[in-house]
């Protein structure tokens, strides 16, 4: 392909008609005629690898400021959003229909909802995030939340050649701020919540929630639809962003303007629903306990109903939803005790899910989580509180320590534990190891939850990837005692 007709005439100086066989921004995968586009903060300055990049056959520089290099150099504004853009380009083909969520939780659990309110009604349809890719066939691969933008628009175009017409994708605080989104054709964006997260990569909680609302105020068009959670504590906020840049909003919750959750009665592993949309009330019996799948499951539905499907059988498919993997999953039981597996990682959703569980033990309510390595720290001792107020049993151990002595990290979660509420507590480094014991305690009328890793089959020790799956771990500790 013409350089200008991935970069532009304006801004290919001149190297308009240059042949690119492809674009990336990591000089170790420059293939023979390739442009390089030197990305600050991938592995340091882009720049610094424009020699290895020309030795593999790189044809151009593609970079935001000007510098000696042995290539032909363009000098672009945002360099980013320029590779992203000329990735579109270059993988042309996308889904008729991609959908784009985003908040602190939840993601993942709407877009998996999505995609399966899509299939049950007929369509070809696929998700992207955290837990890969799930299309029809429930091929999974992939692991980051929002791809890399090369990679997400090889990923769009492969599905698009696959007939897939509906895509509904995660849109994380930094790939939305790395513009790896930008030349995503989007139909409808979505927002679920705020809370504390990813204070490592953004400056502050201010700095956090602008790189969201880029996804309302630059990359949906105006006209486009906004599907809000109205109950979000931040959602007037959103909605004033929405409105500002022309969308149209469609709230859903309790005060959602529309699909109004008029009530719910939760019971042991489901949520009986009340809703009015569109002046009419509908019943849906929703298989997922807890308040916080009760909000995803309407965002989801409010999705897919602005994308065109029919309001009465989005909600009727609601009722055969099943949970997203590592989501709440249950794995088992011990002497009837219930045992989940949940991707809880931050405070807020830590939080939810211990309030999900609560109407389920009658008897103790038991955690076991950590916290990551080389991860926002003020979390640790938030979680540590959150923990011991919520459950009856607490035992702390080790989550992805990365580079980080995991005693350390064990102990900022076990100091705040330890004064923050009656509950009994408990540190076991080795993961394997806490699991087996907690669930080893289980008697009748308690509900355990191992929160945190979720859907991961890795632990991430030093520079190690450990095999590691709590839902096999938590299978491990049952045999023999599930029921």
């Amino acid at each position: 392909m013409r350089f200008s007709d991935l970069l532009g005439e304006a801004q290919a100086a001149g190297l308009g008609d240059l042949e690119i066989a492809g674009v990336t921004a990591d000089s170790r995968d420059v293939r023979e005629g390739y442009a390089f586009f030197a990305v600050p903060g991938f592995a340091g300055d882009g720049l610094a690898y424009a020699s290895d990049a020309k030795a593999r056959g790189a044809r151009v520089i593609v970079a935001p400021r000007a510098a000696e290099v042995e290539l032909p150099l363009v000098v672009v504004a945002d360099v980013r959003a320029a590779l992203a853009h000329a990735a579109a380009k270059l993988f042309a083909r996308q889904p008729e229909i991609v959908a784009a969520v985003t908040g602190t939780s939840g993601k993942s659990s709407v877009v998996d909802f999505l995609r399966q309110i899509w299939i049950a009604l007929g369509r070809d349809a696929a998700s992207l995030g955290t837990i890969g890719v799930i299309d029809k066939n429930g091929a999974h691969y992939g692991s980051l939340t929002t791809p890399g933008p090369v990679a997400l628009h090889q990923t769009l175009d492969a599905l698009a050649a696959r007939g897939v017409t509906r895509l509904a994708i995660e849109a994380s605080s930094l790939g939305i701020d790395q513009r790896r989104l930008d030349g995503v054709r989007l139909s409808v964006g979505a927002f679920t919540n705020f809370s504390r997260d990813h204070l490592d990569h953004h400056r502050d909680l201010e700095e956090y929630f602008a790189a969201k609302m880029r996804l309302f105020d630059t990359l949906l068009a105006p006209g486009q639809t906004a599907v809000i959670d109205a109950d979000s504590s931040v959602a007037a906020r959103v909605i004033d962003i929405c409105e500002k840049r022309g969308l149209t909003i469609f709230g859903v919750g309790e005060t959602g303007s529309a699909i109004s959750l008029l009530a719910v009665e939760a019971n042991a592993l489901g949520s009986q629903l009340r809703l009015r949309h569109a002046g009419e009330e509908f019943d849906v019996a929703l298989p997922l306990a807890g308040a916080f799948q009760v909000s995803n499951a309407l965002v989801a539905a409010g999705m897919a109903i602005s994308c065109g499907e029919q309001p009465a059988q989005v909600f009727t498919a609601l009722e055969k939803l099943r949970g997203a993997p590592g989501r709440l999953e249950f794995v088992g039981a011990r002497h009837g005790a219930p045992v989940f597996v949940d991707y809880a990682h931050k405070p807020d959703a830590l939080d939810k899910v211990l309030a999900a569980l609560r109407p389920l033990a009658k008897g103790r309510l038991v955690v076991v989580f950590g916290a990551g390595g080389d991860r926002d720290r003020g979390k640790r001792p938030l979680m540590g509180e959150i923990a011991a107020r919520a459950a009856d049993v607490v035992v702390v151990t080790d989550d992805n320590p990365r580079s980080e002595e995991p005693a350390t990290i064990r102990a900022a979660i076990l100091a705040a534990a330890r004064g923050a509420g009656r509950a009994e507590i408990h540190e076991i480094g080795d993961r394997a190891a806490a699991i087996r014991e907690a669930v080893s305690w289980l008697r009748e009328g308690d509900a355990l939850v191992v929160a945190g890793k979720g859907h991961e089959t890795g632990q991430i020790v030093g520079d190690q990837i450990l095999p590691f799956s709590d839902r096999a771990a938590v299978e491990a500790a049952l045999q023999g005692g599930i029921e």
